[in-house]
This record gives C-alpha cells, structure tokens and sequence, in this order.
C-alpha cells in the first residue's frame, strides 16, 4: 500500500508539472504563429480592433454575434480593401489591427506578402472548404461573390449574350456595357483573369474594354445605369442585384443576371477574406474572432441576412434566393495568387485607370 500510495503522488506531481509547463508555454504569440494550436478553443477576453474593408453592416452583424458569445469587445476601423491593405504594410509590426477583414482577396494576398499575417489556427482552417482559401492557410475565405453581367432583359434576349466574359473586348459590343474600373470589386475580376489566362491575353481583354465599355464609379452605379438604358449590360458581384431585389427592385427591375458558367473567366467567384496579424496584441481573440465567423453561426449571418453574399464554409447553405454556389461552375483559382499591383499597372496602361 505503502508503494502504491507513493507512486499515486509521483503521477500527481508529475501531471501538475505537465499542467505548469503548458500554461507558461501557452502565450498569446505562439498560440497564432502556431498553426496546429488552438487558441480559437480557449476562453478568450478583452478587445480586438478589426480593419473592415467588408460591408459595414454585415461585419457589424458578425461582431454583434460574437461580443455576445464571448464578451470581447471589438473597435471596427471601416475602409477599402486596398486603402486598408496599404494601411497595414505601413504600420508593419507597430500595427494596431488585430484582424484585417476584406471584399476581395487582392488586399489579403499584399498583406501575405509583406509577411504580416500570423498562422490561422488549423481548427479554423478545417471549417473552410480548400477551394474557399489560399494555399498558404495564412488568411482564410470568409464570404465569396460570384462575378455577373447583368443585362437589360427588355433589350436583349439571353441567346444574343456573349458565350464568354472575353467576347466583351469584340466590336458588335462597343458602347454597349457597364463597369466600375476603379473598385476593388472589378480589379479582383481582371486579377483572376490574368491568373487564368495571362499577361498578353489580360491586356488585349483591357484594351477591347477601354474601346468597348462605359465607366461607372460603384457596381450599383453601373447596375442603375443599366436599368436605366444606358447601356445594355454591366459586369458586376451577383449581390448587387439580389440586394436591390430584396428592397424596392428601383434599380434592378429591368434587368436580369446572367452567369458565364463554364469555368468561364468571367464565372469566377471572388473570395472575401479574413487573417490575424502579427502584431496583435490579443491573438487568441482575433484567432476566435475568425473561428466564429467561419463557424456556424458567422456563416448563418450570411445565409439568413441582407448581404446575400455566399455562404463558404462550416457546411452552411447559402440564401436560398441564390444560384448554389456548385451550379456556377467557377474557375479554379488560388487566391493567394492574385496580384492587385500588377493589376493596376496593366489596367492603368490600359487608360482605364
């Protein structure tokens, strides 16, 4: 008895040092730069500050949801993707964001690339589906858009529509269609298409744009514009159309979308993305914060809200008013791969910049 009493306190001692030894090896930096940790588990506290360069409402319906849950109070800091990107790459290590939130993955792909974001936590990176996140798993999808040419239904008929996205750039479609150059929304368009196709056939595709289309400065500019009979398409996200449809339909009744399908170019779904920084000075709740959006909850934000952009992962359904997101037939693109700044440098060459 004697024995065994003693070699009980041995494995009691021996468990409470296992015990000590993980909780000081359990700081808030390494639970980040981890990848297999799981800091997104653990009880998390404090605040966070989020640079927001997604819809202000639907991030606010994802905060809302989560101080509720955990109490941890979150600072929005609402801007562009790109404005915010550059903002990032500036501060470097003396960044004051704990989370960078954005519409588009060009800006989640620049700020990869100066080396700023931490690890996504794996428990995390599982609920994203591989076609919904980058390679690297150092930022993940959060949302995604599909890409749309909305047409004036009264105008045209759906078997005068152009078979590709490309065929935008021929004559027959001079002066005929809509765009916002300007908006990081038509930047990620042209992106995927020089990933998909390349440099020499993205720049004879602007060129035929700068011939072809009218600038707009908004997607529901140019969606308006279209309506209104200004021109009889525009290339535009598929949510501007279901989110007009949602309201009075003033700016959409007249038209219709049209989807390129095909694993067409112009088919392709841009993927909304969420990281944690570096610097953060909470990890474990920024690391929680992408969990939770990305989590059941987060993605039933998007399934039962306004913002009618698709559900991506945790198995959620997307709004039932959408085209499912298997019927798109999208290309295959790395989003980790697309490159804004070269970009801008074909599209400003291009005069539409």
């Amino acid at each position: 008895m004697k024995i065994r009493a003693n070699a009980l306190a041995g494995i009691a001692i021996a468990a409470s040092a296992a015990l000590t030894l993980a909780a000081c090896g359990n700081g808030g930096s390494s639970a980040a730069s981890d990848p297999s940790s799981s800091s997104a588990d653990a009880k998390v506290s404090g605040e966070i500050t989020v640079y927001n360069a997604q819809h202000d409402t639907l991030t606010k319906e994802w905060v809302d949801a989560f101080t509720k849950e955990t109490g941890v109070k979150v600072t929005i800091r609402q801007g562009s993707d790109s404005e915010l990107s550059n903002q990032i790459i500036q501060e470097g290590a003396a960044s004051p964001a704990d989370v960078f939130l954005t519409e588009n993955s060009p800006a989640m792909a620049q700020v990869e690339n100066a080396g700023l974001f931490a690890d996504i936590d794996k428990a995390t990176v599982d609920q994203v589906p591989a076609d919904f996140r980058p390679s690297t798993n150092k930022w993940t999808g959060i949302a995604a858009r599909s890409t749309v040419l909305v047409y004036d239904k009264n105008k045209i008929s759906e078997d005068k529509l152009p078979k590709s996205m490309l065929d935008l750039a021929k004559p027959e479609w001079k002066g005929r269609w809509a765009a916002s150059p300007s908006g990081a929304d038509f930047q990620a368009i042209v992106a995927a298409l020089l990933e998909l196709k390349g440099e020499a056939a993205t720049t004879e595709w602007l060129k035929g744009m700068k011939d072809n289309s009218k600038a707009y400065k908004g997607n529901s500019t140019a969606m308006k514009a279209v309506n209104a009979g200004e021109v009889d398409a525009a290339l535009i996200y598929h949510y501007y159309y279901y989110g007009d449809q949602a309201k009075t339909g003033e700016n959409s009744n007249k038209v219709t979308p049209y989807f390129f399908k095909n694993q067409d170019p112009g088919a392709f779904l841009s993927i909304s993305g969420g990281g944690v920084l570096k610097s953060s000075k909470n990890a474990a709740a920024a690391q929680a914060f992408i969990k939770f959006i990305t989590g059941k909850t987060g993605q039933e934000v998007l399934k039962n809200g306004t913002s009618y952009e698709y559900a991506i992962a945790s198995n959620v359904d997307s709004n039932a008013k959408l085209v499912p997101i298997k019927d798109l037939q999208a290309p295959t693109v790395d989003p980790a791969k697309l490159n804004s700044s070269k970009v801008t440098d074909l599209m400003t060459k291009a005069g539409l910049l």
